[in-house]
């Protein structure tokens, strides 16, 4: 079995008795398959990444029913705050002996914030109140797995959360059933900065320190169904991401231009086969469709290139 994920759309702060607010948390989403004598860890493009966390295998044996399916988040945090870059470096990691090196030098949190099967029964169609009241139960499961607490006021915890440096909260109605794969106004993500997943078209060539790889990436979205530049991003990529990016970009390279309108650059461009998702965080958008300000955050492998649209 496989679940897509339930999905957010965007909203300003905002006060009210019919929904639930928490934190957000700036991870790898993951869908949790656990029994007690098996876990089976799946991100949002349904790929079992079990292997890479093996702090989580004996999730199972703490667990206080047969069997359940969480929706959660995979975080490495820092005094107690998300650190998306901190696990960047868990996530693209394949080596199994160093996998499990990491796991005791960065381990991962797993923060549960749904519960979508119990006892082998789908609870999907139950109002999100009374999933959450059945998770509490089955809480503490271990010291690695935490719940999202839920709080009542809107406004003030989105104040609380940027203030200890999280990057938003969540509004959750607490009517809602768990929509499998959907992007729903049951659910709403409110952020500080504008971020945005976006594929990486190419490169520009590199100058000075960077001479030997590349200056910045070539980014692009989906706009019914066909591909279009929104700028580049050099800002906020250390040197060990660009040299292994590089290699991989290298992998994929072609002659020819994804966009069906090639953009006018100053330097040389590098065009690649567009399979890589980017997470950026910019200003806001230009005139001309352009991101303003844009920082890179990381590679997401937990989201395909079709998903990144305008």
């Amino acid at each position: 079995m496989k679940i897509r994920p339930m999905l957010a759309k965007s909203s300003a702060p905002f006060d009210s008795n019919n929904h639930i607010f928490e934190l957000k948390w700036d991870g790898t989403r993951c869908i949790a398959f656990v029994d007690r004598n098996n876990v089976r860890l799946q991100n949002r493009r349904l790929i079992d990444i079990t292997y890479r966390y093996p702090e989580f295998k004996e999730l199972g044996t703490h667990l206080k029913v047969k069997s359940a399916v969480f929706d959660g988040e995979i975080v490495v945090l820092k005094e107690g705050i998300p650190c998306f870059e901190k696990l960047q470096q868990r996530e693209h990691i394949e080596d199994i002996r160093r996998i499990e090196i990491l796991s005791g030098l960065i381990p991962a949190t797993y923060v549960v914030f749904d519960l979508l099967y119990l006892n082998g029964k789908s609870i999907m169609h139950k109002p999100l109140a009374e999933r959450r009241d059945l998770l509490r139960c089955l809480f503490p499961i271990s010291d690695n797995v935490i719940l999202s607490e839920s709080y009542s006021e809107g406004k003030k915890l989105f104040k609380m959360g940027l203030k200890k440096g999280f990057e938003g909260i969540m509004a959750k109605e607490k009517t809602s059933p768990y929509l499998e794969g959907e992007r729903s106004g049951y659910w709403l993500k409110i952020k500080k900065f504008s971020d945005i997943d976006a594929v990486i078209c190419g490169y520009l060539e590199g100058k000075g320190s960077r001479k030997d790889y590349f200056g910045s990436l070539i980014l692009g979205v989906y706009d019914k169904g066909k591909l279009i530049h929104i700028g580049q991003v050099g800002t906020g990529i250390d040197e060990k991401t660009i040299k292994r990016l590089f290699k991989i970009l290298n992998s994929i390279k072609t002659d020819i231009s994804p966009f069906d309108t090639v953009p006018e650059l100053k330097r040389r461009a590098y065009w690649c086969r567009p399979e890589i998702v980017a997470r950026v965080v910019y200003h806001e958008w230009t005139k001309d469709n352009r991101l303003r300000i844009p920082v890179f955050k990381g590679i997401r492998d937990d989201k395909g290139p079709k998903e990144c649209v305008i």
